[in-house]
C-alpha cells in the first residue's frame, strides 16, 4: 500500500507557528506603546481604589460614619462648582498617572547572601581576639550576632568591603602595637588582598574603622608646583590626611590634588631630609625633582655616589655649582660647602651684633644633595683617606640659620654604613619601595596607619616629617631625560624645567690670548724690549745674574793684569776718555746693558773698567791716539786677549 503524503499544513506547520508567534508579539508592543497611557492610568485608579479600601478597613466603625459623611460633602461641594466634574475628572486622571507609573526596584535594605557570608567569616575570625571567658555579655562568640559587631558596612562592585565600622570590647589592649598589627593583618586578609586599608583606631569609644585607600596618581610629571619660597613639593598623597590641594596639570588635563609640602629655612623644624629604599625605588627621582625645585631660589651642589649619570642633565647649568662623582672632587666639595656654612654664620653673627639684616648672600639657599654617600665611605677607608661623611657635620648641624639644607639618599642596606650626624639631624624622613614593618618604624620612628603591600610602583613609599603623621607618598615623575628608555613627555617634561647653560667668566679666555701671543714670538729671539713710556727699563734677570755670577767667580785674565802693572795704558786712557767719545760698537749691546758705573769690578782701577769687556775686541778705541808713545804695545796686548 502506498504511503500517502502528510497535509501541507503538518509539514510546515512549525515554521507558520513561529511567524504567527512573532507577528503577534510585535502587534503586542505597538498596542502597549499606543495604549501605554490608558494603561497607566488604569492601574494607577485600580491602585488608589485599593488604598481607599485599606483606608476604609483600617478606620475604626465609631468613625467610619464621619468619614463617610466627608467624603459626601466633598462631592456634593464639587457637583455644584463651575466646572467642578470635569476638574475632579482631571485631579482623578492626574494622581492614577502618577500612581501607576512604573517604578525602579528599590535596593535591598540589607546585605545580598554572598555579602552576609562574608560578613560571618569575618565575625568568626575575630572572636579569639575579642573574646574573654570572664565576660558575662560577649560580643564576639561563635554563632553570634555578628550586625551588633559590624553596626555599618560598605561593599564595591566586585562584592569585596569597602569600608567597615568594627566595635570591640573596653577590655581588648588597643594601645599595644603587636594587638593592633594582628587585628590589622587579619582584616587586610579577610577583607581581600592586594589592596592598601587605612585602620583608624577611636580608643576612646572602642571603635575601629576600616577603609580602603585608592591607588595615588601615579602620571603626574614634573612642573612647576605653585609653592612659595622655602616650600618644596616631595610628592602627593591621601585628602583624608591633609587639607591643602596644589592645582597640576596632566597632558590637557588640570586637577587638584593633595601635596606633602616640606618646609625648609630659619623657622623650619626638620631643615634636613633622609631619603632611603631598595634599588630602582625612585630617590634618585626624587632628588631629581628636589633639586629643579631648589634650583628656582638657590644653589646645588650634587654628589653622584652611584656613578650612573643619573645627574648629568644638571651639569653646567646656572646655580648648580658641581656635580660631583669622584672622590677627590666629592671631598673638596664638602670641604667647601663646610667653609661656606661657617662664613655665612660668621657673616650673619657680625650683622645681628651690630644691628644689621643679615648679608644677602647669606640668605641664598644652599642645597647639598647626596646620592649614595656610602659608597665613598667604603673608598675613603680603602684609600685611608677620610670619610666624606664627616665634612657633613657643620652643615647638618649649624646649616639652619646659615641657611644650608642637606637632602641624603641612599639605599636601606647601607643604613648602618650613615654617619651618626647624618642619621640625628635628618628629621625628614622617606622611605620609598618595599619594605618591612620594622624598616618602616626604624625610619620613620613609627608604623604607617597602612598595610603593606608587596608590588610598588616607582616613586611610591611613605613620608614623615618630624613628629607629624606617616603620609602615603607618591613622587613626581622625574626620569633622567638622557635615558633612552623615557618616554618623551617626560623628557620635555624635565628638560623644561632645567635652568640655562652657565656663560663662561670673562677670565677664562686670557690664558689662551696669552698663549697665542708667545706663540708668535720666536724661540731664539727674546722679549721685546720696553717701551719708552716706562721710567726704568730693567735687563732681564736671568741673563744679568749670569753675567755678575760669571764675572765675580771667574779670575781675571792675564792680559788685564799686565795692563795694570804698566803706566803706559793708563795714561792713553785717561787722555782718551775726556777728548773723544766712545763710538757705537763699544757701547753696551742691548742684550747684556751693563752701565759704567755698576759694570767696575771692586778693587778694580778705572782704565780696566773703560777698556772693552773680555768677549769684545778693543783695536779701534786703542788706534785713536796714534801720536803718543807707547801705542806699539798695545796692538800686542790686544792679541794676547
Amino acid at each position: 500500500m502506498a504511503r500517502r503524503p502528510l497535509p501541507r499544513i503538518l509539514s510546515n506547520g512549525s515554521a507558520q507557528l513561529a511567524r504567527s508567534r512573532e507577528l503577534a508579539r510585535t502587534a503586542a508592543d505597538s498596542a502597549t506603546d499606543v495604549l501605554h497611557p490608558l494603561i497607566t492610568i488604569t492601574r494607577g485608579l485600580r491602585r488608589l481604589a485599593a488604598a481607599g479600601r485599606r483606608k476604609w478597613t483600617e478606620t475604626p466603625k465609631e468613625r467610619r460614619g464621619a468619614l463617610l459623611f466627608l467624603a459626601a460633602s466633598v462631592v456634593l461641594v464639587v457637583a455644584l462648582v463651575p466646572y467642578g466634574p470635569l476638574l475632579a475628572a482631571i485631579t482623578l486622571m492626574a494622581a492614577a498617572a502618577w500612581k501607576g507609573r512604573e517604578r525602579s526596584a528599590a535596593a535591598p535594605d540589607g546585605p545580598d547572601e554572598s555579602q552576609t557570608q562574608r560578613l560571618k567569616s569575618l565575625y568568626e575570625a575575630l572572636v579569639p581576639y575579642f573574646s574573654a571567658a570572664e565576660d558575662p555579655e560577649p560580643l564576639y562568640s561563635h554563632g553570634g550576632a555578628w550586625d551588633k559587631a559590624f553596626p555599618t558596612y560598605a561593599f564595591d562592585g566586585g562584592g569585596r568591603i569597602a569600608q567597615l565600622v568594627v566595635r570591640y570590647p573596653a577590655y581588648f589592649t588597643d594601645g599595644e602595637a603587636e594587638s593592633r598589627a594582628r587585628i590589622e593583618h587579619l582584616l587586610a586578609a579577610k577583607s581581600g588582598r592586594g589592596r592598601e586599608y587605612h585602620f583608624t583606631w577611636d580608643e576612646e569609644g572602642n571603635q575601629l574603622t576600616v577603609g580602603v585607600l585608592l591607588p595615588l596618581p601615579v602620571d603626574i610629571a614634573a612642573q612647576r608646583f605653585v609653592t612659595t619660597p622655602g616650600e618644596t613639593v616631595l610628592g602627593f598623597t591621601d585628602p583624608t590626611r591633609v587639607q591643602r590641594t596644589l592645582p597640576v596639570t596632566h597632558g590637557e588635563q588640570r586637577r587638584d590634588v593633595p601635596p606633602v609640602v616640606w618646609r625648609t629655612g630659619l623657622r623650619s623644624t626638620e631643615p634636613h631630609l633622609l631619603a632611603l629604599g631598595q634599588p630602582g625605588s625612585g630617590t634618585s627621582t626624587l632628588l631629581r625633582s628636589i633639586a629643579l625645585q631648589a634650583l628656582q631660589h638657590g644653589d646645588v651642589v650634587i654628589v653622584d655616589g652611584g656613578g650612573t649619570g643619573e645627574y648629568a642633565c644638571l651639569t653646567g647649568r646656572d646655580g648648580v655649582l658641581a656635580v660631583e662623582a669622584g672622590l677627590a672632587g666629592v671631598t673638596a666639595s664638602l670641604e667647601w660647602a663646610a667653609t661656606e656654612t661657617e662664613r655665612r654664620l660668621i657673616a650673619a653673627n657680625h650683622a645681628h651684633q651690630v644691628g644689621d639684616p643679615p648679608p644677602a648672600d647669606t640668605k641664598r639657599p644652599l642645597w647639598i644633595l647626596l646620592d649614595r654617600p656610602t659608597a665613598f665611605t667604603h673608598l675613603a677607608a680603602a684609600d685611608g683617606r677620610k670619610d666624606p661623611q664627616s665634612l657633613l657635620q657643620v652643615p647638618l648641624r649649624h646649616g639652619r640659620p646659615a641657611n644650608v639644607t642637606v637632602v641624603v639618599a641612599d639605599q636601606l642596606d647601607n643604613v648602618d654604613a650613615l654617619s651618626d650626624p647624618v642619621r640625628q639631624h635628618t628629621r625628614a624622613r622617606v622611605v620609598l619601595g618595599p619594605a618591612t614593618a620594622d624598616q618602616l618604624a626604624s625610619v620613620l620612628g613609627t608604623p604607617p596607619p597602612t598595610t603593606l603591600i608587596d608590588e610598588l610602583p616607582p616613586g611610591r613609599g611613605y613620608a614623615r616629617l618630624g613628629t607629624g603623621p606617616v603620609h602615603r607618598l607618591q613622587v613626581p615623575a622625574t626620569p633622567n631625560p638622557y635615558d633612552d628608555a623615557t618616554p618623551n613627555a617626560l623628557c620635555e617634561a624635565v628638560l623644561a624645567l632645567l635652568p640655562p647653560r652657565t656663560d663662561p667668566a670673562d677670565g677664562e679666555t686670557i690664558p689662551e690670548q696669552e698663549q697665542e701671543q708667545e706663540q708668535d714670538w720666536p724661540e731664539g729671539e727674546a722679549d721685546p724690549a720696553p717701551t719708552e713710556a716706562e721710567p726704568e727699563p730693567m735687563p732681564a734677570e736671568p741673563r744679568t745674574t749670569g753675567a755678575e755670577q760669571a764675572r765675580t767667580e771667574e779670575p781675571l785674565p792675564t792680559p788685564v793684569q799686565v795692563l795694570t802693572k804698566e803706566p803706559v795704558p793708563d795714561q792713553v786712557a785717561v787722555a782718551a776718555l775726556p777728548q773723544e767719545p766712545l763710538p757705537e760698537p763699544v757701547a753696551a749691546p742691548p742684550r747684556d746693558p751693563l752701565p759704567e758705573p755698576v759694570a767696575a769690578p771692586p778693587n778694580e782701577p778705572v782704565p780696566d773698567q773703560v777698556a772693552a769687556p773680555p768677549k769684545e775686541p778693543v783695536p779701534d778705541q786703542v788706534a785713536a791716539p796714534a801720536e803718543e808713545p807707547g801705542s806699539d804695545q798695545v796692538p800686542a796686548l790686544t792679541k794676547e786677549t
